[in-house]
């Protein structure tokens, strides 16, 4: 099933500055072929629903690995079965209605 999910993976632990971790797991999310459109607060992410919550896991096992004790991490997500819908299309949706 494909998904649309925006994620926020905050480091618990490890100073002020979190960027590290997730450009690390932002390189973990491409590596896995996703589509992704990094934003000032999360990632958007497109995919099949399998793959994106294995890179999720794979975003948490890395950024334990590099020293983050603790991870917070926040998870919206959308299906749709009636057609396909990408990141874009949402988004000129909003974008067409405005006056």
């Amino acid at each position: 099933m494909k998904i649309i999910m925006d994620l926020c993976v905050v480091p618990i632990g490890v100073g002020v500055s979190v960027s590290k971790y997730v450009a690390v797991c932002h390189d973990i999310l491409e590596d896995a072929g996703l589509k992704t459109h990094l934003h000032a607060y999360g990632t958007n992410i497109e995919g099949e629903w399998d793959d994106v919550f294995s890179a999720v896991k794979k975003c948490h096992e890395k950024i334990h690995e590099i020293g983050a004790p603790r991870i917070t991490t926040t998870i919206r997500l959308g299906t749709r079965i009636d057609r396909d819908q990408t990141m874009e299309d949402k988004v000129e949706s909003v974008l067409s209605k405005r006056n």
